[in-house]
């Protein structure tokens, strides 16, 4: 087990329901008592289904903050062996967000997974681990939250059809921890797969989808592998940072996408607002250089795609002697395909890396179309009376 550590809880005593129901409905204001009223009900009856139901509706209710870790070791304990196992490890997170010490947090998760069968319930020993990896990452045990993220994905990677939760705990502490190691490609990389497991309308607070846009551009321009924005840009996520201060961040995307040199000039002077593009300058002016010559070999047609260091300085606004290094890191980071005549002092590009265009990009792609069904109808009017004399 990934958490080595004696984190058993002393077991509850033996649930006497009458009393239970009794004390909680006098400790507890009077829009919790049917729940209370509810759990007695179902649980005389062994409805388990409808408990763990009511026991949901009940850990939502905005009341039930002080009282759901009570409520879960006093009650759920009880029974917790028959229930969905899944559920049941939700249910105990839900339980542990109203846990302040990090500490005892991690304990009171860890608790629960050392019951949990994992061959019979896989989903729930990952989303436990998952949250025990947050929780770890919170109070600074990075080495220990790494420990039980790996362990985690070794299980969830074999598994299929998944609980969109359970892979929404596992990239979202991913993403984290990327964060806090200043890893911005693995960052990017996991925080786009959270999303996909989340409703950022439902799931999100609008502060928290603020944060995580602006978190996300930022990875997106400093990771050192990442030159296609397209699911970013793509993402309604992006809207967050519509009228806000930040929403300068939102239009420097699209600039990159377009490898505009000239409008990333114009924004270079908002930079000192976000300190960390500022101190890493020189590695964006090379990026979107690089950004700028994949355009410009996307804007030439396939048979026109030679072109001079000359051409290349003017489009990148480069000096001449920097040219051949530029190209030579747009090859090796495999945004382009082709090669080098140092003689010649030429670029023949084959394959540019495809991407997001924006409208500008599309229609000139569909101008570059018509030519070209152009060109297809006048060697079809050349050959016509050839095939027609054949005939």
């Amino acid at each position: 087990m990934a958490t080595a550590m004696a984190v058993d809880l002393p077991a509850p005593p033996k649930l006497v329901l009458d009393t239970f129901v009794a004390t909680a409905i006098s400790a507890t204001p009077p829009e919790l008592h049917p729940f209370f009223e509810a759990f007695r009900d179902l649980y005389s009856r062994k409805l388990w289904h409808q408990l763990t139901k009511k026991l949901f509706d009940f850990y939502d209710h905005p009341s039930s903050r002080p009282y759901r870790v009570d409520t879960f070791d006093q009650f759920v304990r009880d029974f917790e062996g028959k229930l969905n196992q899944l559920r049941l490890a939700e249910l105990a997170v839900k339980a542990s967000v109203e846990i302040d010490n990090p500490e005892i947090h991690v304990k009171f998760l860890s608790a629960l997974l050392s019951r949990i069968d994992t061959s019979k319930s896989k989903d729930a020993h990952v989303l436990l681990l998952a949250k025990i990896a947050h929780a770890k990452l919170m109070y600074g045990d990075l080495e220990g939250s790494k420990t039980d993220m790996d362990a985690a994905w070794k299980i969830l990677d074999t598994l299929e059809g998944v609980d969109s939760g359970v892979n929404a705990a596992y990239y979202g502490v991913a993403a984290e921890y990327y964060k806090a190691k200043a890893e911005y490609a693995a960052y990017y990389k996991h925080s786009l797969l959270y999303l996909a497991c989340v409703d950022i309308e439902e799931d999100m607070a609008p502060e928290e989808r603020f944060a995580r846009a602006r978190d996300l551009s930022i990875s997106a321009f400093l990771g050192e592998t990442i030159y296609n924005f397209g699911e970013l840009l793509m993402h309604p996520i992006l809207d967050a940072l519509d009228n806000t201060e930040h929403e300068w961040i939102k239009k420097l995307l699209f600039t990159f996408n377009e490898g505009n040199i000239g409008k990333f000039e114009a924004l270079a002077p908002l930079f000192p607002r976000m300190p960390l593009l500022q101190e890493n300058y020189p590695f964006l002016r090379q990026k979107i250089c690089l950004m700028a010559l994949i355009e410009s070999v996307f804007k030439r047609p396939a048979d026109k795609r030679t072109m001079t260091f000359e051409t290349i300085a003017v489009e990148t606004r480069l000096p001449l002697d920097e040219v051949e290094h530029l190209v030579m890191k747009a090859l090796s980071l495999k945004l382009i395909r082709g090669s080098l005549d140092q003689v010649d002092r030429t670029a023949q590009i084959s394959w540019v890396q495809p991407r997001v265009l924006s409208r500008a990009q599309i229609g000139e792609l569909a101008g570059r179309l018509g030519s070209w069904i152009g060109k297809l109808e006048g060697v079809e009017k050349r050959i016509a009376p050839e095939v027609l004399v054949g005939a």
